[in-house]
């Protein structure tokens, strides 16, 4: 039998994690809330978000730039250090923009991270709404990466609507070099929303500071509406 004091010091450090483990998850717990306070707080509210989909949403005569989604928005925020600042033009039925990756979005060295590459054409896909008329959440996104994305270098990237079916929107990009080289495809599915789609999901001032949920999955013609809050 182990003596007594060596008995209450493994009592005493399992008191302490047990302690420690319950602290730690209050404090991941706070700092989560507070998180979503922050962004909830950053958002305009549901009026202002409203009047600001109906400028967006146009018209726009062909060739025109673009509007950016939210000044924060890490695709084509302006205000967003982070961001690529993606300027947007129309081009007849479809988008297209030009843009250079630099070093904030490596992977390989001198090759840009395939991350960033699909942010650049999820963002893109989130001008076409803009055409279609009512706002929409990214359902699926895929890309084929078909040669190296290189740093520096400017390319174009075009997007289109290809289809329609009910609330879905089917979409499609390319990313060229300007020896029209084609080095990325895209494709993805889109679900038209309403504005309050992002109230519901703490994106507007007023809506609930909890992270999205999947009810929203659920088979009752509301499918896929738990997108990503671009709009």
């Amino acid at each position: 039998m182990p003596p007594i004091w060596l008995v209450r010091a493994e009592v005493f450090a399992v008191v302490l994690l047990a302690a420690t483990t319950r602290s730690l998850r209050r404090t991941r717990t706070a700092a989560l809330v507070a998180a979503w306070r922050k962004v909830n707080d950053m958002m305009p509210d549901m009026g202002t978000m409203l009047a600001h989909w109906a400028e967006r949403a146009g018209p726009h005569s062909d060739g025109a730039l673009l509007p950016p989604h939210h000044e924060r928005c890490l695709g084509c925020g302006l205000d967003n250090p982070h961001g690529h600042h993606l300027q947007v033009h129309r081009r007849g039925d479809g988008v297209v923009a030009d843009h250079v990756f630099d070093e904030r979005h490596v992977g390989a060295p001198g090759v840009v991270h395939g991350g960033a590459v699909a942010t650049v054409l999820d963002d893109l896909f989130g001008f076409l709404p803009y055409l279609v008329g009512t706002p929409a959440v990214t359902r699926q996104l895929t890309v084929d990466y078909l040669s190296p994305v290189l740093v520096g270098v400017s390319y174009r990237i075009e997007a289109t609507v290809t289809s329609r079916e009910d609330r879905k929107v089917f979409v499609a990009a390319t990313v060229s070099d300007f020896d029209e080289r084609t080095v990325a495809t895209s494709s993805a599915v889109f679900i038209t929303v309403d504005v309050e789609h992002f109230a519901r999901h703490g994106g507007v001032s007023g809506g609930s500071p909890t992270p999205p949920v999947a009810d929203d999955h659920r088979d009752t013609g509301r499918e896929g509406e738990m997108g990503q809050q671009r709009g």
